[in-house]
């Protein structure tokens, strides 16, 4: 059996493109997959296509030979990034593929299931125009009474982040935006109550002193974790803010590091208590897996980092579903009306979890007829997903 070709569309979703793909076999065989990412969705969806063609007539029963072969070819251009991305669209389609030749559901391949039930977080939850605490309070109640048990939101968000032209802000807060933003955690822990599990992205757009700041003011919160307190360049940044940041306040990175190899400082440097791989960055299913086995080995937990489309949230959650030191997983609570309309079967969330089917593969193929009705906003608009 040999790969024949590799279709790649790009998909308008809820806050930024998709970049879906199909992998397939002069046998009949297919795989899907996805490498989304952004800003810049038209690279990683070239990306994708030149990937593609770069495993016409391999096996691709042999997953980890490709994964390697590709991340070994295109290395020159640099391990991470756009590469990274096509490599990891690739790799859960060959998954797919090669599940579904077997007959058993992708979290077989990675060993197996610890649960069928995947607890999910609550992003992408926030809509309101006014930004005011009392109209996130409203919206984080109704969070809670879909069931979920969990929600994350950045506060700093609607403040001062001007991304665009004017960067002389130097990523600082004045004391009014400061009070702003603990006012609208403030609002939010009070309408879910103690117990729930609240995290606080940053994005790694506040300066060392406003981010250690704010961690002190969120403390008696109970926040669940302070996300990406810096961003992912140096490991050595990360754990000197680390040692000033409260002892009661855990700290969560990784959606913006790739690979294994990208990982392996922040987990040497005790930089972090969770780890949120992207698995549509940082190398697949497989490498997700590989990276959660090393942070098994520094107590680590893993909650997969998933503002994505349909497949990103199924193959995650495989992935936790194979893994004893699994979290939450990340799951966008609103998005475009067609994203089950785009696979074959629906997203089986209920009561804040999702659950996992026994169908082959990733359970699912993609609809394309309906992927081709809603083609990818191209040009500037495509970093419209910024505050997720």
């Amino acid at each position: 059996m040999k790969i024949q070709e590799v279709n790649v569309w790009l998909v308008e979703g809820v806050k930024y493109n998709w970049t879906m793909l199909k992998i397939i076999t002069d046998a009949g065989h297919t795989g899907v997959g996805e490498a989304t990412n952004w800003p810049g969705s038209p690279i990683i969806e070239s990306a994708a296509r030149h990937a593609g063609e770069r495993i016409v007539g391999l096996d691709p029963m042999r997953t980890d030979f490709i994964w390697t072969k590709l991340y070994r070819d295109l290395n020159w251009i640099g391990p991470y990034g756009a590469s990274m991305c096509a490599i990891s669209g690739i790799d859960m389609a060959l998954l797919d593929l090669k599940a579904k030749v077997l007959g058993v559901p992708m979290f077989e391949l990675l060993g197996g299931a610890y649960r069928r039930r995947v607890q999910l977080y609550a992003n992408y939850w926030f809509l309101s125009a006014s930004h005011e605490p009392s109209d996130y309070a409203e919206q984080a109640k109704i969070v809670a009474q879909k069931g979920f048990t969990g929600l994350k939101f950045d506060p700093f968000a609607h403040t001062n982040y001007l991304y665009g032209d004017d960067l002389a802000d130097n990523l600082t807060l004045t004391p009014a935006q400061q009070d702003r933003a603990y006012e609208i955690a403030a609002a939010v822990r009070e309408a879910v109550g103690d117990g729930f599990a609240i995290m606080i992205e940053t994005h790694a757009l506040l300066n060392s002193e406003v981010a250690v700041k704010m961690a002190n003011r969120l403390a008696p919160l109970g926040i669940t974790w302070y996300e990406e307190p810096a961003g992912p360049e140096n490991a050595e940044t990360l754990a000197a803010l680390r040692r000033r940041l409260p002892s009661d306040v855990p700290i969560c990175v990784g959606e913006r590091h790739y690979t294994r190899f990208g990982f392996r400082d922040v987990f040497e440097k005790h930089v972090c208590d969770v780890v949120m791989p992207d698995i549509t960055r940082c190398g697949g299913p497989s490498e997700m897996k590989r990276i959660a086995t090393m942070a098994e080995a520094y107590n680590v937990l893993i909650a997969p980092h998933n503002p994505n489309g349909p497949l990103s949230t199924l193959a995650s959650a495989h992935v936790c579903a194979s893994i004893p030191n699994f979290f939450r997983c990340e799951f966008m609570l609103n998005d475009v009306p067609w994203r089950d309309e785009v696979i074959t079967e629906p997203l089986d969330v209920r009561d804040g979890f999702l659950h996992l089917s026994d169908r082959p593969g990733l359970g699912v193929d993609l609809v394309e007829d309906e992927l081709e009705k809603h083609p990818g906003v191209r040009g500037m608009n495509d970093r419209a997903g910024f505050y997720v």
